[in-house]
């Protein structure tokens, strides 16, 4: 199984604490290597690493991290990385051969979501997204969530940052098949800027989007300073096996 982490992004939020997002250490630990030892620990045998801003600082960081970490991880560069994730999706996509766990470089989980994630592939869907139905998590900021509307058999009919109505919210890890990216290319074709909401959305009106509930496990979004703080005093405890004592002195 392979997976695409997106670390593309400026990560303005975060840009007080570190020139790099995915650089950006949570107890002593950079988050690209917190998704990367995840993405080990649910039997994830290939990463893909989509880089853009401080690219060249990543990639170099990647070839250590790779060793460390014990898997092949192949930096995939976008030129244009101020563009929406989808085109980072898209570029991450292209790397692999067939279905793929996506993940983003500044969200941290449960080793459990991950390892149920990567279980959950069907030829009824085409993609699975894992959500939280706790929609008032005091780890989510609302005003940086995407929401998502399901209806009674779990699909996902709505999805996005500005959606009224919704029961769960976006904890940012797929389960995808290569028609994630060609459903993102049909959302650009169409005049969407191209998110991976935008792509997502299309599947959903396809009836193709499934979702797998969380139910109450562990995660959160690091994106500011705030959540980086609650991040260094929760992860460590909720994600012990990402900061054993090696790893902080490998990547420290």
């Amino acid at each position: 199984m392979d997976a695409v982490i997106i670390a593309a992004g400026y990560g303005s939020r975060l840009a007080s604490l570190s020139p790099s997002k995915p650089l950006t250490p949570v107890a002593g630990v950079p988050l690209i290597e917190i998704g990367a030892r995840q993405c080990k620990a649910a039997g994830v045998t290939r990463i893909v690493v989509v880089t853009g801003h401080e690219a060249d600082a990543v990639e170099q960081f990647l070839v250590d991290c790779a060793i460390r970490v014990g898997l092949p991880i192949e930096p995939v560069r976008i030129g244009d990385w101020s563009r929406p994730n989808g085109w980072s999706v898209i570029a991450g996509a292209a790397a692999c051969a067939g279905q793929f766990l996506l993940l983003m470089a500044d969200h941290m989980f449960d080793a459990a979501i991950l390892a149920r994630l990567v279980g959950e592939g069907d030829p009824d869907r085409d993609v699975t997204l894992a959500i939280d139905r706790q929609i008032d998590n005091p780890l989510v900021d609302p005003d940086d969530a995407t929401w998502v509307q399901t209806d009674s058999a779990g699909r996902i009919t709505a999805i996005g940052k500005t959606i009224e109505q919704f029961d769960a919210v976006d904890c940012g890890a797929f389960l995808a098949t290569q028609a994630l990216a060609e459903a993102i290319r049909t959302a650009i074709a169409a005049g969407k800027s191209g998110s991976l909401s935008d792509g997502m959305q299309v599947l959903a009106d396809r009836g193709r989007a499934a979702t797998m509930d969380v139910d109450g496990a562990w995660w959160m979004d690091v994106d500011d300073p705030h959540t980086h703080a609650l991040a260094e005093a929760e992860a460590p405890k909720r994600i012990p096996g990402a900061f054993a004592a090696d790893v902080g002195a490998a990547a420290g």
